[in-house]
């Protein structure tokens, strides 16, 4: 995973170190499965640096949540990791680590539950720690990262470039997404999803969207070359998919 900033590494360093500690504990590589930005970063689908480590749990019995956040915690600090925040209703930790003046100082870790049942995982070697992780697949990812845009203003009323630039970065690369997961999530078809979200960017999404977050997660010359037409690229992007499902009367 590429670090845009040289202060960056220390944030990446415990990014590797805690990723680390969960991979060798057992009983949470039964429950936790890696997704996200980080993931794809360290698997090469994604060219931008990211900041929290992101899981699916797929049992979410209230014994088993309560028994993920007991062992989480006593990970964490084994660390030597703080605490600053945490979720009282699920599995969200918001952590502090010592760094200089103007570096990053917090982890995001979460795990959601309970995930699509469409989802697919597979257990995946991620070189840059040498472990075997069960992730999401990238077509699970894909499907995932679509539908996050309209799910983040539904739930929080907030946006994030880092989904604009992973939706356009997935499709340049011929990345496929799994229909069900949008189906299932949306409960619509994937021809009218694709339609409302195209409305949903062309009204929402700014040059000023694009710039809140992105600019911290690729190198200046990334971010430069992209963040002007990101927002039209996505579009016709979309719309070239939205094309295709009509033609393939993909519902």
């Amino acid at each position: 995973m590429i670090i845009p900033r040289p202060q960056d590494a220390i944030h990446k360093a415990w990014l590797y170190r805690l990723l680390m500690t969960i991979a060798d504990d057992a009983v949470l590589m039964r429950h936790l499965k890696f997704k996200g930005g980080t993931c794809a970063a360290m698997l090469g689908w994604l060219d931008r640096f990211s900041v929290d480590l992101d899981f699916d749990a797929v049992d979410t019995t209230p014994y088993i949540v309560s028994s993920l956040n007991i062992r989480l915690q006593q990970l964490v600090n084994a660390l030597g990791l703080g605490i600053k925040d945490y979720s009282k209703n699920g599995i969200q930790y918001f952590l502090r680590y010592d760094a200089p003046p103007h570096h990053r100082t917090t982890i995001k870790l979460e795990a959601s539950f309970p995930p699509p049942v469409s989802n697919i995982y597979e257990p995946v070697r991620f070189v840059d720690i040498d472990r075997t992780i069960p992730a999401q697949t990238v077509e699970t990812m894909f499907a995932n990262k679509l539908v996050a845009v309209l799910d983040r203003w539904e739930k929080n009323h907030s946006l994030a470039g880092r989904d604009i630039y992973d939706i356009h970065y997935f499709f340049l690369h011929g990345q496929h997404y799994l229909p069900a997961i949008i189906k299932e999530r949306r409960n619509t078809t994937v021809r009218q999803f694709l339609q409302e979200l195209i409305l949903f960017i062309e009204k929402h999404v700014t040059t000023t969207t694009v710039q809140q977050d992105l600019n911290a997660l690729l190198s200046p010359e990334q971010f430069q070359r992209i963040y002007k037409t990101l927002k039209i690229e996505t579009l016709v992007l979309l719309q070239d998919e939205l094309s295709r499902v009509k033609l393939n009367f993909m519902v």
